[in-house]
């Protein structure tokens, strides 16, 4: 989905306390009706406006109501700054993604931990965390591993061997020891996300700060247009109708900028491409 779709989408209160109750429970009209004091006739219109950009979907009940819930996971990131507005394009969670192309970040996941619950065991106390650095193995992709015991956990709950008694009309159908290890498990995904939430903050904290450093040593000129410039081109050379392009700047301006910059000895040309002074 377009992030300028689903920010237009999330714009609206009714729709945005919509998905907040539909993140509790499925629910059907006349309850989302009641929740919001609005008329059911209103609460159909925003749920087709959901159903069309596929965040929820729905189903009948043998009672012929309609249950809406929500469709899938998704994220959207938006940057406000005096140095710029951004959003990043709204996309799903996903298991398999490859953090080995994530140079600057690293993972530490508690293995053994993870391991012995799995199989059934408890690991001593103070044993050492083992780490898992760049998403290498199976925390980033969330594959399982072969446990101690031979067996391959899926990370689904499995059947218990026996039942008996009151076991038999329980709605649990998995051992206490897989619910226990899938909550340890869900438990510190919940930390790293408060962790990575921190992370960010502070990242984008240190690049406001290096921003106006940077548009202080530069002094003269459009201090904006100057940094998006050099950062631009500290991923490589690039020539000056690029440059424009990708700046959404004159051509004659970036050239301005470029030569008062190579007069400063910031930046060097090779050819056709302008590249930082190394």
């Amino acid at each position: 989905m377009d992030s300028a779709e689903f920010l237009d989408l999330l714009g609206n209160e009714n729709r945005r306390r919509i998905l907040q109750l539909l993140a509790r429970k499925p629910c059907y009209v006349t309850e989302i009706s009641e929740f919001l004091g609005v008329s059911p006739k209103a609460v159909i219109d925003h749920l087709r406006k959901l159903e069309e950009a596929g965040l929820v979907n729905s189903r009948t009940d043998d009672r012929r109501r309609k249950y809406f819930s929500i469709n899938r996971h998704i994220r959207l990131e938006v940057t406000v700054s005096p140095y710029e507005f951004g959003t990043k394009s709204a996309y799903p969670a996903s298991t398999r993604l490859d953090l080995t192309s994530c140079h600057r970040l690293s993972i530490d996941i508690d293995e053994e931990r993870d391991t012995a619950n799995r199989t059934g065991e408890r690991p001593p106390r103070g044993t050492a965390e083992s780490s898992r650095r760049n998403g290498d193995g199976d925390a980033a992709s969330g594959e399982s591993r072969q446990s101690a015991g031979g067996t391959e956990p899926t990370g689904e709950l499995r059947e218990p061997a026996e039942q008996t008694g009151d076991q038999s009309e329980s709605n649990i159908q998995g051992s206490s020891t897989d619910i226990i290890a899938l909550t340890e498990r869900l438990h510190d995904l919940k930390q790293l996300e408060q962790e990575l939430s921190l992370a960010q903050r502070w990242t984008q904290g240190q690049i406001t700060e290096l921003r106006d450093a940077l548009g202080s040593a530069i002094g003269n000129g459009d201090p904006r247009l100057i940094s998006e410039l050099l950062l631009s081109l500290a991923d490589g050379g690039k020539g000056a109708h690029q440059l424009g392009q990708e700046l959404d700047a004159p051509v004659p301006v970036v050239e301005e900028v470029l030569g008062e910059l190579a007069t400063e000895g910031v930046v060097d040309r090779s050819g056709h491409e302008w590249e930082l002074d190394a």
